[in-house]
């Protein structure tokens, strides 16, 4: 059997390094237009920013060892371009030579990925603006920077790529701004927890531009001047333009295979409309494992996934299916990190879910042990317990509690069922009651009524007619701040139950504490008492991370 892959990376070349492992006999042939068919390519904006100092470190195969090791014919710098489905044939391109030629193929995998998405602006193309998808463009990204001795930097769009430039581009001692059409950057996550992202962007001294876009850029010499849609100018030395990706679709429509919305159409086996022809990656739209509907995931987990699966069924060797995705993601902005797994808020709003939601913050490790920092966790489920999405934002331990919870997702486990997870305990990594497992007895307890909550949205428009409870001790109140401190009362949770005299049984109480636990507590013992009242999500803490303004 014959089979060519078009595209290498995370999709391709994990494709034809299991279709050699699983027959020694098959001629397999990568076509890949760039000089690379193996490389990190989210490592790449941390080489531009010296954190990873070896260029080399992000060549994870070279053509010449993924012809020795895998015995799999690579021909970089070439370009298919149409595909002959009547005759089974590919056309190419020499890009060094021009030359065209056909191709045969028993069986086709595509592997395009994405192109970056460069709108119709004024200067888009001009020199200083570059976009980042691999090693090619890395090189001339640092080699600009370093010929112009460039000093300050503009990153257009708050994605992941564009964080990750925005950071990278200050360890190198460069100004950054940064530019965002929407008013919030990492629109995978909600507003209330990029707010995070936003103050920590600032505090790093990173120039944030939120509901603005780039109108023109002018190129002269080592300048670039940027022109923003709000009227705004200022010049930098250096443009990377970050602003999302589009699937490459070109090889696949010209051929007449069937596209959906978001990308490659492909079934459950990776198959496109033509039984000879598969698709994996950025390309192609999958399942979303929660919407039951179609997306595209540009990440490099699910396209390896699909690479593998893809392999088997291209070889007739068995018939193994792709679920599908729920675009768990992470990433690192200075010291903080954020990730999140299924969808947020407004994704499940649009789809039409009724969920719940809830906001709890824990310490990354047993609090007594040195190092320790907050962690926020929102946490979306059903009233029927099956968790829809989380997203967490802290400095240390995000990334295993994240792992967690999108395993929860992917094996159908309940927020009940986050109660009773054993995970690993030990001082220096975490708590005998993990985050996971409070994040499980908070929102069990909400959906079985043992607690009614408010978000912070119900907090800061609060009724005149409720009154506002603080448990917290009067040096938070001084040292933190308050909610609607003209209006709230304060009566510390250790005396509450001698002061609930205090209260007026006949108004709703709206309690807050600094992250939720003693809002709890108060709520439990106010409720017992014949009280009407809710507790704040998350308390002070996550109503000031919420309501904060940029």
């Amino acid at each position: 059997m014959k089979i060519l892959i078009v595209g290498g990376v995370a999709g391709g070349a994990t494709a034809a390094a299991r279709m050699r492992r699983l027959d020694e006999q098959a001629e397999i042939v990568i076509i890949e237009r760039g000089k690379h068919i193996s490389f990190a390519n989210c490592g790449l904006p941390y080489h531009i920013g010296g954190v990873i100092p070896l260029r080399e470190s992000l060549l994870l195969n070279t053509p010449e060892s993924f012809e020795q090791n895998q015995n799999v014919t690579v021909r970089t710098r070439t370009e298919a371009i149409k595909i002959n489905r009547t005759d089974k044939q590919l056309v190419l391109k020499d890009l060094d030579t021009n030359r065209e030629y056909v191709e045969d193929y028993d069986k086709l995998l595509l592997s395009p990925g994405a192109m970056p998405f460069k709108p119709l602006i004024d200067g888009i193309n001009d020199d200083g603006v570059f976009t980042l998808r691999n090693v090619e463009d890395m090189d001339r990204i640092l080699s600009w920077i370093q010929e112009k001795k460039v000093r300050s930097a503009t990153v257009i769009g708050g994605g992941f790529i564009g964080l990750e430039m925005v950071e990278n581009m200050k360890h190198r001692g460069l100004e950054v701004n940064l530019v965002e059409l929407a008013d919030q950057v990492l629109l995978n996550i909600d507003k209330d927890m990029a707010n995070n992202l936003h103050q920590e962007l600032i505090q790093n001294d990173v120039h944030l531009f939120l509901k603005d876009a780039v109108k023109a850029f002018k190129s002269t010499g080592n300048i670039v001047e940027v022109t923003l849609n709000s009227g705004i100018r200022f010049e930098t030395g250096v443009v990377i333009f970050s602003a999302g990706v589009r699937p490459e679709i070109k090889l696949a429509k010209e051929a007449g295979l069937e596209l959906g919305v978001k990308g490659i159409r492909v079934n459950a086996f990776l198959e496109t409309s033509d039984p000879d022809i598969y698709a994996v990656g950025d390309a192609v739209e999958i399942n979303h494992c929660i919407l039951k509907k179609p997306v595209n995931i540009p990440l490099a987990g699910p396209a390896n996934r699909q690479g593998r699966i893809v392999a088997g069924n291209i070889l007739g060797q068995g018939r193994e299916r792709y679920e599908g995705a729920i675009g768990t993601s992470i990433t690192k902005v200075f010291n903080k990190t954020v990730a999140c797994t299924g969808l947020n808020s407004d994704q499940l709003s649009k789809a039409g879910f009724d969920f719940l939601e809830s906001f709890t913050v824990s310490k990354s490790h047993a609090g007594y042990y040195p190092g320790a920092t907050p962690m926020v966790i929102k946490l979306l489920f059903l009233k029927t317990g099956e968790i829809v999405g989380t997203q967490i934002c802290g400095e240390k331990g995000v990334d295993k509690r994240i792992d967690v919870f999108a395993t929860a997702i992917k094996s159908g486990l309940k927020v009940q069922d986050l109660e009773w997870l054993e995970l690993s305990y030990a001082p220096p990594f975490g708590s005998a009651k993990d985050p996971v497992n409070i994040a499980g007895y908070v929102a069990h307890n909400i959906i079985k009524g043992d607690m009614e909550i408010i978000g912070w949205k119900e907090m800061l428009n609060a009724p005149q007619d409720v009154t506002i409870l603080d448990v917290r001790n009067p040096k938070e109140l001084e040292d933190c701040g308050s909610i609607k401190p003209e209006r709230m009362i304060n009566i510390p949770l250790p005396i509450l139950r001698n002061n609930l005299d205090k209260l007026d049984k006949e108004k709703t109480i709206y309690i807050y504490c600094q992250i939720g636990a003693r809002g709890y507590f108060a709520y439990r013992i106010l409720k017992q008492n014949g009280f009407k009242c809710k507790n704040l999500s998350g308390g002070f803490m996550v109503y000031n991370m919420a309501v904060k303004k940029f």
